[in-house]
């Protein structure tokens, strides 16, 4: 029995070994109908302000909007990457983003188009574990 614990112990330290606390959340975003400078002005003026601000609040590690080329077998403009600094900080992000919301306000958009008219969220990781 102390043999098997043993064992389960060091493969547990193996596995474990190189992963580091960090939790990313990422959101791979399909830009429709056209509608690019729509949706890239949603994003860098409502997420990333948010981000920005959960980052000096201390809710978040970090944050990355990207910009990729979609093609048919990956229909997605935006990369959305928000890190937690570890699993606590994770379990607390909707708490602490919809704070930030009830204190933002409005969305801020650049014209008459809604969210749904001009983005899709295609694919949404949730948990993403880092490694050294």
């Amino acid at each position: 029995m102390k043999k098997c614990v043993f064992i389960l112990l060091v493969f547990t330290s193996l596995i474990s070994f190189g992963q580091t606390e960090k939790v990313s959340m990422i959101d791979y975003v399909e830009v429709l109908n056209g509608n690019k400078e729509e949706a890239l002005f949603y994003y860098q003026n409502n997420w990333e302000q948010l981000r920005k601000k959960a980052i000096a609040k201390g809710y978040i590690d970090s944050h990355q909007l990207l910009e990729t080329v979609p093609t048919a077998e990956t229909p997605f403009t935006f990369i959305l990457i928000t890190t937690y600094k570890n699993k606590r900080q994770y379990d607390n992000s909707e708490t602490h983003f919809q704070e930030l919301i009830e204190e933002r306000g409005e969305l801020k958009l650049l014209n008459s188009k809604k969210p749904p008219e001009f983005r899709k969220v295609i694919l949404h990781n949730d948990s993403v574990l880092h490694w050294n």
